[in-house]
């Protein structure tokens, strides 16, 4: 029978001490890997609360509409998560409300994205290349127009559809809160988007 030689035991045992070595420099790293892998993905895995479909905001106070029915424009604000980045009251679109003198529906609401294209469309005295001399709303982009009840005003206008109106209610006696939504670009139908 052959017994191992001094160098042989040896070259054996500097094997056995690096294998466990390694196994145990292997086990002792991967646990802070894993911790930043797992940090790393969290936000992925989470998802992100960046959304606007149906997010109910408060833009607004009724004192600050004008009684006679005269639009004005507010931007929306919202907290903002994406990914690895949080953003509180980041500017996520904006509306347009009116107040009315019902007293079921206070005030109206429409998102001022132009269904055609997804301009901001601005309030105006008077529709450009309009007869009577009319207030409503005006894209600049493409020279949409549209009434203040938000419908189209000329035949052969660009957008398919008229403003996308808004559901908005108003809260605690005040507050006016609307629900926060955008819809597809270019089509007729007012379809949501990020549902």
């Amino acid at each position: 029978m052959h017994k191992p030689s001094e160098p042989e035991k040896t070259e054996r045992r500097d094997f056995l001490k690096t294998a466990c070595c390694v196994a145990l420099g292997g086990a002792l790293a991967a646990v802070p890997t894993a911790a930043g892998v797992g940090m790393y993905l969290d936000p992925l895995l989470r998802g992100s609360s960046g959304g606007t479909a149906g997010l109910k905001v408060r833009v607004t106070t009724l004192d600050s509409l004008p009684a006679d029915g005269t639009p004005r424009q507010f931007k929306v604000l919202a907290s903002h998560v994406d990914a690895w980045t949080k953003s509180p009251d980041t500017a996520i679109g904006a509306v347009v409300m009116v107040r009315t003198s019902d007293a079921q529906k206070p005030v109206k609401a429409y998102n001022v994205a132009c269904p055609h294209a997804g301009c901001f469309v601005e309030y105006v005295e008077k529709i450009p290349d309009f007869t009577p001399d009319t207030p409503g709303y005006f894209c600049p982009c493409h020279n949409s127009s549209f009434k203040l009840d938000g419908q189209i005003a000329r035949a052969g206008s660009p957008a398919p559809r008229g403003l996308d109106e808004l559901d908005c209610f108003v809260q605690n006696g005040n507050e006016v809160w609307v629900t926060y939504q955008n819809f597809q670009a270019g089509t007729a139908e007012k379809v949501p988007l990020g549902a």
